[in-house]
């Protein structure tokens, strides 16, 4: 089975190619979903998060749930506190990567798709076979990212600016996948990227 990284910065069109690869049938870890879930009310992470960053997580209806926008202003503000978050989250997502593998392997599939926003950055490029990179003109990317964040302007570039960035993550990919030009042109690419997977297996 061939483990492929999917990545791009934010706004990029990751969801759509995610999208892709689940209707070719393709398992899809999301890692952005997977943290969601760690930060949900009464969320696995929740507890680690209080003690780090006191105030941002509070009790509701018995059960323990986050101050999205608290926390966001303070780990975008602070490249320290943002180490301290991912030390708490990467851990744990990390386990649900390994068990979602395992299921993968497990159903016999050709490859298993990791949507990882910062798989360069945080070093996850070495557990993929393959790595496809989404990639926007910087225009249609803080357009997309305005329509659907709820973000204001310097939090949208404080996210840009802490990723790698677009040309660094082309350079190193091993299928670049343009979504600025259309729907029809990405879904044409990674859908002959599947078959090629499948005739390889």
């Amino acid at each position: 089975m061939k483990v492929i990284g999917l990545t791009g910065g934010i706004g990029m069109g990751k969801s759509t190619a995610a999208a892709i690869f689940r209707r070719a049938q393709l398992p899809v870890f999301d890692a952005d979903a997977c943290v969601h879930r760690l930060q949900a009310p009464g969320g696995a992470a929740l507890p680690d998060i209080a003690r780090a960053f006191p105030g941002t997580v509070v009790a509701e209806g018995g059960r323990l749930a986050l101050d999205r926008s608290a926390l966001r202003r303070l780990v975008l503000a602070d490249p320290a506190a943002l180490r301290r978050l991912e030390a708490i989250l990467h851990p744990m997502v990390r386990r649900a990567e390994r068990a979602f593998l395992a299921r993968a392997r497990r159903a016999g599939v050709p490859a298993a798709i990791l949507d990882i926003p910062l798989l360069f950055e945080s070093g996850g490029a070495h557990r993929v076979d393959q790595v496809v990179v989404v990639s926007a003109p910087p225009g249609v990317q803080r357009h997309r990212v305005g329509l659907r964040q709820r973000m204001d302007r310097a939090q949208i570039e404080a996210v840009i600016a802490r990723q790698m960035s677009d040309a660094e993550k082309r350079r190193r990919a091993d299928l670049v996948v343009s979504t600025g030009l259309s729907r029809h042109h990405a879904q044409r690419i990674l859908r002959r990227y599947i078959h090629s997977l499948r005739e390889r297996r």
